[in-house]
C-alpha cells in the first residue's frame, strides 16, 4: 500500500512546547484506487509526519466536520 501524504498546514498545539497539529490530505490511503481523505494529526514531539494520533476524514464530511467543530467554539 503506497499513498501520497501532503501536508498542508502545520499549527502549534495550544499548551505545549512542541506539539503541532498537522493538516494533509492523503491520496489512495487504503490502497489503489480508494477515495482521497484529510487527516488530522497530533504530534507531541512536533512530527508532522509521525503524528502519534491521527483522524482520517472522507473529503466529502469536511463541511459537516468543520460546522460541527465550530459550534463548540
Amino acid at each position: 500500500m503506497s499513498s501520497a501524504v501532503t501536508i498542508i498546514k502545520e499549527i502549534q498545539l495550544d499548551g505545549t512546547k512542541k506539539g503541532i497539529i498537522s493538516i494533509s490530505k492523503v491520496d489512495e490511503p487504503y490502497g489503489a484506487g480508494s477515495d482521497s481523505v484529510a487527516s488530522i494529526g497530533i504530534s507531541l514531539a512536533g512530527d508532522s509526519k509521525n503524528p502519534e494520533w491521527k483522524v482520517h476524514l472522507p473529503l466529502g464530511n469536511i463541511d459537516a466536520v468543520v460546522e460541527a467543530l465550530k459550534s463548540i467554539k
